[in-house]
């Protein structure tokens, strides 16, 4: 150790205590605690930790549990019991109760998508939307193999301009090149010469911040997923049309499947990368009539593309505002195979899954909500982020957008969908995705714990009545969006970091009512457990 020599042997999962119980009677064995102690604080405060949690009851579980989260950077520590019960007898199935856990308290994931704040997370959420989106193209996952030989399309879907921007070039040509230098009418010039890199700092920001259209882009962003909805609609009555069938018969001959992610762009707007898939009408056990091609869907796309808009609720502020798709469209077809133009499936279902666990940060905002207007100055972020936060906690403030929560999503630049849709149809869920995994549970998860809804594996029946006490046990750096919203005696540790965790499992709680209550701190958990947990979890998890 850095501090000092090793002082807990640990083989097999077992610590064995250096610590003696001194005898009152011994002058020596009081000598030999002293000299401990004087060892001990000699040591750094990393080794002291690392002492007091090898040397404290209940350590071989307190590693399986830190093992078995994975290398989770921020764990939840759940704290309560569960039984199950069948509802036709009272008996008791099992139960299950953390009275007997280190410390009183079981560590779960944190379950967050975000690379940023959980890399062994976002990892496993990652290879999940890898193989949702993977199924629903080469079958798999309760999905057949023939599905791809479906016709597939793979559609990028973008913004409008709301202003000239510095952007990166890789052929060595300037950002912005014009003949003749031209001048807004704020007096700034609309050309830019320079060669920028994709890390360039201005790689994103308006040439003119004045002549930029931050309101149209806020609302575009809070209407985009309308926009999508209009865009999926579209799509199926162009089908119909170009197959010369009425649209409400166009299920019993063919189905229109999607699949799409969000990505923002490096000037702050979101753009849709999306899977359009056709399928019998049996769905994707059944393959698409002859005349469902793909240059028919394509057709059909591009069409829906142009021909739907959003009008923004009409505001003294800003006027009357339409809101359409950018002019730069993109549509491929996927094949199996390469073939010069198609797409191949593992790459479709890789650039997806590449996406999911980066959010506005890309853009070079924050990952957490904007609580106040004065919080907005000194954020982090470069002008043109600020900017752009600023319009939604503005916006979020006029009567006539305020169900759209602008300052609920300011932190996402007004963007308030999933990252990650699809169609009932196109494929399996996450939910299957977790279940499965779930029943590969390592054999350290106790049976009771894993059968149950606080675990990953517990499912809703109408023959079995579980009954639960669960409160969520702080750690460092967290606290559940849910507590400011479901009741309960709610204690928060204190810092901003607090508002940053997605925690799954305790938010599926809290919607059936089963959160009750926050413990400040652990109970009889050894000193610096928690930092220690995050080094073991850290080295098991590369």
């Amino acid at each position: 150790m850095p501090g000092g020599g090793c002082i807990v042997s640990v083989a097999d999962g077992a610590s064995t205590p250096v610590r003696p119980d001194p005898d009152p009677s011994d002058p020596a064995a009081r000598r030999d605690l002293l000299a401990l102690d004087a060892r001990l604080r000699a040591l750094s405060e990393l080794d002291r930790d690392v002492f007091h949690v090898a040397t404290a009851p209940g350590f071989t579980r307190w590693l399986e549990q830190i093992h078995s989260i994975g290398g989770c950077a921020q764990p939840v520590y759940l704290s309560g019991h569960t039984t199950r019960v069948d509802a036709a007898t009272g008996e008791i199935l099992s139960a299950y109760s953390t009275a007997g856990e280190p410390g009183e308290r079981l560590a779960v994931r944190c379950g967050n998508r975000r690379a940023r704040r959980c890399p062994t997370c976002s990892r496993l959420y990652q290879g999940d939307t890898f193989y949702l989106v993977r199924a629903g193209l080469s079958g798999g996952k309760g999905l057949p193999d023939s599905v791809a030989g479906h016709t597939r399309l793979f559609v990028t879907l973008t913004a409008p301009s709301f202003g000239r921007v510095h952007r990166a070039t890789s052929d060595g040509r300037a950002c912005r090149p014009q003949r003749r230098t031209a001048i807004c009418p704020h007096g700034r010039t609309t050309n830019c010469q320079a060669i920028h890199d994709p890390d360039d700092a201005l790689v994103g920001s308006p040439l003119c911040p004045a002549c930029y259209d931050y309101t149209g882009q806020v609302l575009w962003h809070a209407h985009a997923g309308r926009l999508w909805n209009r865009f999926t609609d579209q799509t199926r009555r162009a089908v119909a049309t170009a197959a010369g069938l009425p649209r409400s018969r166009l299920r019993e001959h063919v189905i229109v499947s999607f699949a799409k992610v969000a990505e923002y762009q490096k000037r702050g707007a979101v753009h849709f990368h999306a899977v359009v898939r056709l399928d019998g009408p049996d769905g994707p056990a059944s393959a698409p009539p002859a005349w469902a091609s793909a240059l028919l869907l394509e057709h059909c796309v591009r069409h829906a593309a142009a021909a739907v808009w959003v009008e923004a609720p009409p505001s003294a502020a800003y006027g009357d505002v339409v809101l359409r798709w950018g002019e730069q469209l993109d549509v491929r077809p996927i094949g199996a195979f390469p073939d010069g133009q198609a797409l191949r499936d593992d790459a479709v279902a890789g650039y997806v899954a590449k996406y999911v666990t980066k959010s506005a940060e890309l853009a070079g905002a924050v990952d957490y909500p904007i609580t106040s207007a004065g919080e907005i100055a000194h954020l982090a972020v470069s002008g043109h982020v600020r900017a752009l936060i600023g319009m939604c906690w503005r916006l979020g403030g006029l009567a006539e957008l305020e169900h759209l929560r602008l300052r609920a999503w300011a932190h996402m630049l007004g963007y308030g969908g999933h990252c990650l849709t699809k169609s009932v149809a196109y494929s399996t869920t996450y939910g299957e995705l977790r279940a499965a995994r779930a029943g590969t549970a390592r054999p350290s998860c106790p049976p009771a714990w894993r059968s149950s809804p606080m675990g990953p594996g517990g499912t809703w029946d109408a023959a079995t009545r579980r009954v639960r006490r669960c409160s969520r046990v702080a750690s460092p750096r967290t606290t559940p969006p849910i507590a400011r919203s479901h009741g309960g005696k709610w204690a928060r540790t204190g810092g901003r970091d607090d508002r940053k965790v997605g925690a799954q499992h305790v938010a599926d709680l809290a919607r059936h009512g089963l959160v009750h209550g926050w413990v400040g701190g652990a109970r009889r958990v050894p000193r610096g457990a928690d930092r220690v947990a995050r080094l073991v979890g850290a080295e098991h998890g590369r």
